[in-house]
């Protein structure tokens, strides 16, 4: 399968946003990658987000990979994840313009799965909901150097992947998130926060499940 890989610029509400965009021919569908935290060096380079996509591509849909604020070619400055989302919002309406309106899945790492929650609410108050979303090492609860991390609930058939040994996220406070949601929680053993050495369990994990 043909994958065409091209930087692009998108308008968004406060300038212009840098996005790698990997489409292959025909998309079956459009899958939207947040990267981690711009403030501890998150960019759309990131092995984890690298890692989603091409696995979305593998599955035949056209990756996003937005720059947050301030970070690479994306103008404006960091918004600890408001402005954020107004800028994944943005992404996902330039992807329907050039892709068609085509299902929408939306994947994060860390503080980018933080924000994809938050896309995904607003998706679903407009009456659009996403296809499905993949929270990997996701920003909730109390986070040390940071924040404070409210995530959204999300829909049952969200795949939640985290990392045993995860020095960043602990466990425990996915676990404290998904809880009341009812949400299962994979667990891979042995994986920090970055899943060093891991990467490949992610893909596997995704493409077992998007093939059911």
């Amino acid at each position: 399968m043909r994958v065409v890989e091209e930087k692009i610029l998108v308008d968004g509400p406060v300038g212009k946003i840098e996005v790698i965009m990997e489409r292959p021919d025909a998309p079956k569908g459009i899958a939207l990658i947040a990267h981690p935290h711009p403030l501890g060096g998150g960019a759309n380079t990131n092995k984890v987000a690298y890692t989603l996509a091409k696995t979305f591509t593998n599955l035949g849909y056209a990756a996003f990979r937005p720059n947050f604020r301030g970070v690479g070619g994306s103008e404006g400055v960091h918004d600890e994840g408001r402005g954020e989302t107004d800028d994944l919002l943005a992404v996902i309406e330039d992807a329907k313009c050039r892709c068609g309106n085509i299902p929408v899945a939306l994947a994060g790492f860390s503080f980018g799965a933080y924000c994809q929650t938050r896309v995904a609410k607003r998706l679903a108050e407009a009456g659009h909901p996403a296809q499905r979303l993949v929270l990997v090492g996701t920003a909730a609860g109390f986070v040390e150097g940071t924040r404070q991390y409210d995530t959204e609930a999300v829909p049952h058939d969200t795949i939640v992947i985290h990392g045993s040994k995860d020095e960043t996220v602990p466990l425990d406070n996915v676990f404290d998130w998904a809880l009341p949601l009812d949400l299962p929680v994979v667990v891979v053993p042995g994986a920090d926060h970055f899943f060093h050495r891991r990467l490949h369990v992610i893909r596997d994990i995704i493409s077992r499940a998007w093939r059911h």
